[in-house]
């Protein structure tokens, strides 16, 4: 029987053909029309923001942090709950990272981002930003989040690599796609994102000043000149013309995608609902999440074995299941670092498991996974 996968490649069946065209136009360099085609349609797609396609996530991450003009010692306010990418960022740029831990909805609690802003204020420390991150599709709670930073001037970042094709609920009740809830807006295009390039990511802006400086920037930084002229640092960030042809490809089933994972969801959330001890992460009021990854918690007060149990007893049966983001603060790497919070984010790394949620499972691969699930259950 097949591997089950945890998030593996969807392709749509016309990236060959996009591949083709570029290669017949020569365009295989770093740029090209399907770079300036894909910015339009992900702008499109994603409320109207200013775009700009880079070499991944991590690198939009960088650029937003340097575009905002974050600087060295700086304090970065980041989810806990989290890819290291989030805060790897913010060692690029020299500045502090401060973890600040999830509420029920797994996202940054605005509470505790309320009280470390003010802490950190106390104690006369700058704080460059706060990047909030969306996870596993479910958006942040921007509402509050967006109001706490107005109100302390703050600018807000949102990581939104896991949450393309979610949608968040304005205060009018019209949902809008995820993106602009943030003064810059960061996704990726990673070969088990909803959808991929292979590698590659988009930063995403309000701001068209902001934006030209971080395109500036990710193609080392060249100014307007005949000759090489240099007045920053720069780097070496862009999308090349054949992943950009790709990423059209993928961006044009971003709807069916989110449909099929969503199902996905509903079905593990159907055959377990009767399950004393277990839950599903679901949407917050305040989001219609992608449903990216299907995440399973486990009360270890009801059900008598643990997630790693589960894990392994599923990869005995050639089924991939991870354990949930170990929190930022929890790393070894960022020991020393400040939190708020903490504790929230820890038990959902001892007790959640993400399941297999590609968009490519059949019914049947679901069915697989639950019926394996079930007979680990039993200690």
């Amino acid at each position: 029987m097949a591997r089950l996968h945890l998030s593996p490649p969807h392709l749509a069946g016309t990236e060959a053909a996009m591949v083709a065209e570029a290669l017949a136009s020569n365009w295989i360099a770093p740029l090209g029309p399907h770079v300036d085609a894909f910015e339009k349609e992900f702008s499109a797609a994603c409320g109207g923001g200013q775009t700009l396609a880079l070499a991944s996530g991590t690198a939009a991450l960088h650029l937003a942090l340097l575009a905002l003009g974050v600087r060295r010692d700086d304090y970065v306010l980041c989810s806990d709950m989290t890819f290291a990418a989030s805060a790897n960022a913010i060692a690029y740029v020299g500045a502090r990272p401060v973890f600040i831990d999830c509420d029920a909805s797994w996202t940054m609690s605005p509470a505790l981002l309320e009280e470390a802003i003010m802490a950190l204020r106390a104690r006369g420390g700058r704080i460059g930003a706060v990047l909030a991150v969306d996870l596993y599709g479910q958006l942040c709670d921007y509402a509050a989040l967006r109001e706490i930073c107005a109100r302390h001037g703050v600018p807000l970042v949102q990581d939104a690599a896991e949450a393309l094709g979610s949608q968040w609920r304005e205060s009018t009740g019209a949902w809008v796609p995820a993106g602009l809830q943030g003064e810059l807006s960061v996704f990726s295009f990673n070969g088990n994102k909803i959808i991929t390039t292979s590698g590659g990511g988009m930063l995403m802006a309000a701001s068209a000043e902001q934006l030209a400086f971080a395109r500036k920037l990710s193609t080392q930084a060249r100014e307007p000149a005949p000759h090489y002229q240099h007045e920053h640092i720069g780097y070496n960030y862009r999308l090349s013309n054949l992943l950009a042809a790709v990423g059209r490809a993928q961006l044009a089933v971003l709807g069916e995608r989110v449909a099929r994972r969503r199902a996905i969801r509903a079905r593990y959330a159907a055959a377990l609902a009767d399950v004393p001890g277990l839950s599903l992460l679901s949407d917050a009021p305040w989001c219609r999440g992608n449903a990216w990854l299907t995440c399973l918690v486990i009360d270890p007060t009801v059900i008598m074995v643990d997630r790693e149990h589960i894990r392994l007893a599923l990869e005995a049966a050639d089924i991939e299941s991870r354990p949930l983001w170990k929190p930022m603060h929890l790393q070894p790497v960022f020991a020393g670092c400040e939190v708020f919070g903490g504790a929230y984010g820890a038990r959902l790394f001892d007790t959640g498991l993400c399941l297999p949620s590609g968009s490519s499972m059949s019914d049947g691969d679901v069915d697989r996974v639950v019926t394996t699930l079930l007979a680990a259950l039993k200690p």
